[in-house]
């Protein structure tokens, strides 16, 4: 019979004994920790005057250390710690994922209007005296709102005036830093 020899191979092939070794599972990046290999909404640079006697790790205190700076409407209005949870203007809720010397990073919670797991990085430098605020924004994945080209846009450019509201505020508080 001549068809009668393929049957075994064929069984060996389906039951996945001549398919060779398994691919690797990808695993997906902590978003976390950083952008790298997630999903990026936005980078904004900002301009924070020239401060020659205010590091870096200054300015951070100065928002950090006195949150009503930042455009919060409850739960962080004075100094906030990693862990804390606020909710930004508007009613999107927020918690800080961590505090480093020059930079905080804050992320979305359920209920924030552009979906849970986006982490955004405010990072300031200083460069000749010059003060520098970066506002990086990512997500494990998009959601529905920043999937979506309209949604995202409209997103990106509140997220830049309002960033830049904010950086405004630190051009003056950093002399107080």
């Amino acid at each position: 019979m001549p068809g009668f020899a393929a049957v075994p191979v064929a069984l060996a092939l389906c039951a996945g004994l001549l398919a060779g070794p398994a691919a690797p599972v990808a695993e997906r990046p902590d978003c976390r920790a950083g952008p790298a290999g997630c999903y990026g909404l936005y980078t904004y640079g900002y301009s924070l005057g020239l401060h020659p006697f205010t590091g870096p790790d200054a300015v951070r205190r100065q928002l950090t250390d006195y949150f009503w700076l930042f455009p919060v409407s409850g739960g962080c209005a004075g100094r906030i710690r990693a862990g804390a949870r606020c909710e930004l203007l508007g009613g999107n809720p927020v918690e800080v994922e961590y505090i480093g010397n020059d930079f905080f990073q804050i992320n979305t919670l359920p209920g924030h209007q552009l979906g849970r797991g986006m982490h955004i990085r405010f990072a300031f430098s200083r460069t000749l005296g010059f003060h520098t605020m970066t506002v990086r924004a990512w997500q494990d994945r998009p959601t529905d709102c920043t999937g979506e080209v309209f949604c995202n846009g409209v997103n990106r450019v509140f997220a830049w005036g309002t960033w830049r509201v904010l950086a405004k505020t630190l051009s003056w508080s950093a002399y107080a830093a």
